[in-house]
């Protein structure tokens, strides 16, 4: 007699359209490579995607799911096999939950802003999910503890499908034109972000010296082709992904739920030009601080920042320092080498190819300015965040 397989079918519930759902495959792709192997079930999904039409008569071993809709749920229960949910939710069940701890992602946007200096601040959320009310609420909480106050937006049209665009837009462009300036908003999601900055055009709100946004995902089609390039939080889904599949194999092997969710910190703030500002008052220490923005990875100096901007050095100094409590030079040190974070972190160039793209003229100088400002040389630090966008 042939001995039994004992290979865990597991079926994997997760939507393959956003960013998000592909880095939780990627995580639980990583733990079944380690520890597996498993029979997967996986098929292209959005998060509106019914249960497959075979599930409540499955004689599977396991389940990782990201249920949006209570139909959902239930056809997930009617499974009747070890299940862990990955979409913080207030629909009925009682799966153990592994997620990003959106507590701490608010709190992160509202401290992106601040030390900004921004004073007016926003939030733009939709629907009445569970991880939009937390990152709302701390967002709004953090920002209060400093002594301001953020104000919510609420469409009528709680879904990511609005019914008439244009008017949703419309709405939206109305509420960002009477919202004082600058202001720092929080988009919950990388879609709200993305139509957010339409709407700011619509309006002819500048961003980011207007309105500075940050969104939520780190979506890559969805900030790139942004009208502004969006900044997000990275949410480390491939961290959430593996912790999951290992909980799920736990539950498989007779093991206990944990009595509480199993939340995974964000990596931080990808940071693009949507909120690569400093909120000031000053249109001449503005506008020297946009052309920096703008042309820093260039190579510019000092005094081409002076030949651009009406403004003298005495002025520019004095300012910087006041605001930033950095001199000019040290800016446009510290905008290059945000580039530089962002080649290291998320492209495969060489480190001369980085210098020549970020405005250093010599790779050992760029080396040797990282390391006075990281402590660590290029390579330690690409490896390190490598290490943590993989668990």
């Amino acid at each position: 007699m042939p001995a039994q397989n004992t290979t865990p079918h597991v079926a994997l519930l997760i939507e393959t359209s956003r960013t998000y759902g592909r880095e939780l495959l990627h995580g639980v792709r990583k733990y079944v490579t380690e520890q597996g192997p498993w029979s997967l079930f996986v098929e292209s999904r959005s998060l509106q995607s019914p249960a497959p039409p075979w599930l409540p008569g499955w004689h599977g071993n396991g389940i990782l799911t990201r249920s949006g809709s209570q139909a959902m749920v239930d056809a997930v229960k009617g499974a009747r096999v070890p299940t862990v949910e990955l979409r913080a939710t207030r629909l009925k069940h009682s799966f153990p939950f592994v997620g990003v701890n959106n507590c701490s992602l608010g709190k992160l946007v509202a401290e992106h802003f601040l030390e900004r200096g921004f004073r007016n601040f926003a939030v733009y959320q939709l629907g009445e999910e569970e991880y939009f009310q937390q990152r709302c609420e701390n967002f709004v909480q953090t920002v209060a503890d400093h002594g301001f106050e953020a104000t919510s937006y609420h469409p009528r049209n709680r879904r990511e499908q609005p019914t008439q665009w244009e008017r949703a837009q419309q709405e939206l462009a109305d509420w960002i034109h009477a919202l004082p300036k600058p202001v720092g908003v929080m988009a919950c999601t990388d879609q709200l972000g993305f139509w957010l900055l339409d709407a700011c055009k619509r309006c002819g709100a500048s961003v980011p010296e207007e309105v500075a946004v940050v969104g939520v995902e780190n979506d890559a089609s969805l900030c790139t082709m942004a009208s502004t390039p969006l900044s997000s939080v990275e949410l480390n889904g491939t961290a959430i992904g593996y912790r999951a599949a290992e909980l799920l194999d736990h539950l498989m092997q007779g093991g206990k739920p944990p009595k509480t969710p199993v939340l995974v910190e964000p990596l931080g703030i990808v940071t693009r030009l949507s909120s690569d500002i400093v909120a000031v008052d000053d249109p001449e220490l503005a506008g020297a601080l946009l052309f920096m923005r703008e042309h820093a990875c260039e190579g510019i100096s000092v005094s081409d920042v002076l030949k651009a901007v009406a403004i003298s050095r005495s002025s520019l100094e004095r300012g910087l320092r006041q605001l930033l409590g950095r001199s000019p030079n040290q800016e446009l040190i510290r905008l290059k080498l945000l580039r530089v974070e962002e080649m290291l972190t998320h492209t495969d160039l060489n480190l001369a190819a980085i210098a020549t793209k970020c405005g250093f003229r010599r790779t050992q100088h760029l080396a040797e300015t990282f390391r006075q400002w990281y402590g660590m040389p290029p390579g330690k630090f690409r490896l390190e965040r490598k290490h943590a966008t993989e668990v």
